[in-house]
């Protein structure tokens, strides 16, 4: 357990689907963290996004950790979009981690396990390694075929050059295997890692360009290497707390993360990592990266959850928790006693609260016009406008959703830009909540367990379900 076994995490390229929040692309601030109107995706909510720029820049800074942050506001206010827009400010290297927190429930392991998991995963480690590098142009290759075939291994000898010296290597079979995976030719610039023997291709000399006639367009020329042909070269590796608690704790290693079945992860298993994590700190050898860790619809945790939350925040090791909610005064879950937003009071005392306000007629046009460039619908004007009126009248989101459908209602007539026709059509067919609740209130004893036919006790609940 001395020495902890690492994995190399590379960023796959993932094809993105077009989502809620698919066209946010940052916050949407300037340099002096001052928002601006329609920017990155994002419109209005000017006070709630810098105030979350002024958290980014504190994560950037990496030196204020543990604190907690509460984005607040109606459903369709753009929380979530905040929270996104903050993911993606950060850059690759800085750990986000989302989670809803309904879906702690859900897992195979306790609560307090899966809340601890998500903050391991919201906790970056940038570790350096030292290693030495084999880097030159490649003079020759020479490979020694034997002359009966299984009878001896194959040998060879690979000479390298640098703008100041040259040299001349025995090659083994492995060695061989990885010059001809690589395709490693005379002229090529490679490196050769010393410990691994794993063959990197560079690029090709300069001084070989004129080689051939044509050449293709993935052919990468780069300059000989200069001074000696062994250096030492410092590597950065980005793993999460989490990866490595994985990584130590399964027999599978690795290959747990992939499958997913991560279990429970023992409390030693932790202590010792975190223990060889800060040795390396002293050493020099790493550096603890604190990400964010993002909770919606904090309010669906319960009462031993918020309590964990407490103490977990106090941890030196411990990221930036964001929590987003969208509830007024309610039952704290697991308790019968009411608090604001559904937190207990002592962990609402530690959280730096943003509010977000609904959105103006304005905001829910530019929003609507982004949405329509992002799903590829083209709309006529009055439509937008008609789309704007509906979005103030019902709800932002529902809105959103008039689009596509309106973009299929267009299709099917044959039409090449959505107009008011389209929006009426779909207006009609698909209900919002006003209009839904009023033809329940027109035609409740036909539904099964109508409460509101029990008395007349139920009235003012029915009237709050309508204004």
């Amino acid at each position: 357990m001395a020495d902890l076994k690492l994995s190399e995490t590379r960023d796959l390229t993932r094809i993105e689907r077009i989502g809620a929040h698919s066209h946010i692309r940052g916050l949407g601030l300037d340099s002096a963290l001052e928002p601006r109107a329609v920017s990155e995706g994002m419109v209005g909510q000017t006070s709630a996004r810098k105030a979350a720029g002024v958290i980014l820049q504190m994560i950037k800074e990496g030196r204020i950790a543990g604190r907690a942050v509460l984005i607040a506001g109606q459903p369709g206010t753009g929380k979530t979009a905040i929270a996104m827009g903050m993911a993606k400010s950060l850059g690759l290297e800085t750990p986000f981690a989302m989670i809803s927190a309904s879906e702690i429930f859900s897992l195979e392991m306790s609560k307090t396990e899966a809340l601890m998991q998500s903050f391991r995963k919201a906790i970056g480690v940038r570790i350096k390694e030292e290693t030495e590098v084999i880097e030159g142009e490649v003079v020759e290759v020479q490979i020694d075929r034997p002359a009966v075939a299984g009878a001896a291994l194959k040998t060879g000898k690979l000479t390298m050059k640098t703008t100041e010296m040259e040299g001349v290597y025995d090659l083994g079979a492995k060695m061989i295997e990885s010059l001809g995976k690589e395709k490693v030719q005379s002229g090529d610039v490679i490196a050769i890692d010393k410990p691994s023997g794993k063959v990197t291709k560079l690029g090709r000399s300069f001084s070989r360009s004129r080689d051939y006639d044509a050449i293709g367009p993935q052919v990468r020329f780069v300059q000989c290497p200069d001074g000696e042909l062994q250096k030492r070269k410092e590597i950065v590796h980005c793993v999460t707390l989490h990866e490595i608690d994985v990584i130590n704790s399964r027999t599978q290693g690795f290959l747990a993360l992939f499958t997913g079945d991560t279990g429970e992860i023992r409390a030693e298993v932790r202590e010792q990592i975190d223990t060889k994590v800060a040795e390396w700190r002293e050493e020099g050898k790493a550096e603890i990266v604190p990400g964010v860790l993002f909770i919606d619809e904090v309010h669906m945790l319960d009462i031993e959850c918020f309590s964990f939350l407490n103490r977990a925040l106090e941890n030196e090791m411990a990221p930036i928790v964001v929590v987003a909610t969208n509830r007024g005064i309610t039952t704290i879950r697991g308790t019968n006693y009411k608090s604001p937003h559904g937190i207990p009071i002592d962990l609402l005392d530690r959280l730096l609260i943003i509010t977000t306000q609904p959105y103006t007629k304005d905001d829910i046009r530019k929003i609507l016009d982004i949405r329509c460039q992002e799903e590829d619908v083209e709309m006529a004007e009055e439509a937008k406008a008609l789309l704007t009126h509906i979005g103030v009248e019902t709800s932002l989101r529902y809105a959103i959703h008039l689009i596509t459908a309106a973009a299929l209602a267009c299709q099917k007539r044959k039409g090449k830009v959505v107009e008011n026709e389209d929006i009426t059509r779909v207006y009609n067919l698909f209900l919002d909540v006003k209009r839904s609740t009023q033809y329940l209130m027109e035609y409740q004893e036909q539904y099964m367990f109508s409460e509101a036919s029990i008395g007349d006790g139920d009235e003012d609940g029915t009237n709050a379900m309508l204004s």
